[in-house]
């Protein structure tokens, strides 16, 4: 798909429009307790709407990076493995439309995996729909710093296909599809300064990442105390990072899955 001289690839990458990564609609974890979450938020936690901070640290040595995890006291975020399969698909017009307004419409698939195991498509999964746009700096902030923010809304909804297909009548497609497994962590509650803190571990068919997302004090101190530094920080989406890993390997992009799929 392309606009102009410029594929829609390139636009999305330029604009910041595809793959970023946040969970504003509870973790799949968290299933079991809904009553208590919805009581919480008035009935409509379902719908989500925030502005999200995050960087991205490419991680080069899991296995340190997992001794980390615990020297600092990071905890698996829910019950089991608080890992989950993810299957993404970007939306936009032939045109390109939203990826020139930098906006980015995306239908996530979520599965669960055991311990040892891949993802089972038998296993509960949630789809969540998310539509993000750049965020506009405020006159006491005109400068979002080393960090990537951007507006945020996400929805739960029943299932992809009938969604996919509304979209398609709407005239979009879902031009770029892309996979990972993200185990996600939280530092404990005597931790005051991690509060709101998500530590998110990506791994994906270019390599393994870690998100960190929350505020950026805390960002800043838990990428130190993982042995990380401000030069460490990685705004690239996954997109641009895709389409940077393609242009080493002198392949055609297409969609970001891992081998077999």
């Amino acid at each position: 798909m392309a606009w102009g001289s410029i594929s829609l690839f390139e636009l999305c990458a330029r604009q910041g429009c595809a793959p970023g990564v946040a969970n504003r609609v509870r973790p799949l974890y968290y299933y079991g307790s809904w009553q208590r979450e919805k009581a919480r938020f008035g009935g409509a936690w379902e719908i989500w709407m925030a502005r999200e901070t995050e960087i991205k640290l490419r991680i080069s040595d899991l296995p340190a990076f997992h001794r980390a995890l615990k020297r600092i006291g990071a905890r698996l975020a829910g019950p089991g493995t608080s890992k989950v399969h993810e299957q993404n698909v970007i939306f936009d017009t032939p045109p390109g439309g939203l990826a020139q307004h930098g906006q980015l419409l995306r239908i996530r698939t979520e599965s669960p995996v055991a311990r040892g195991k891949t993802h089972s498509p038998q296993a509960k999964q949630r789809v969540v729909l998310t539509f993000k746009q750049p965020a506009a700096a405020g006159l006491e902030n005109p400068s979002f710093g080393p960090y990537k923010v951007r507006e945020e809304i996400e929805v739960e909804v029943a299932e992809a296909g009938n969604l996919t297909r509304i979209f398609e009548g709407l005239g979009m497609q879902g031009w770029f599809r892309y996979e990972k497994y993200r185990t996600t962590f939280r530092m404990p509650d005597s931790q005051a300064w991690a509060k709101g803190l998500l530590i998110e571990l990506d791994e994906t068919p270019i390599g393994t990442f870690v998100e960190l997302e929350g505020p950026a004090a805390a960002i800043d101190r838990a990428a130190q105390e993982l042995g990380f530094s401000k030069h460490d920080y990685v705004l690239k989406n996954y997109l641009r990072l895709y389409m940077e890993d393609c242009h080493r390997k002198g392949e055609e992009p297409r969609h970001m899955v891992f081998p077999n799929r």
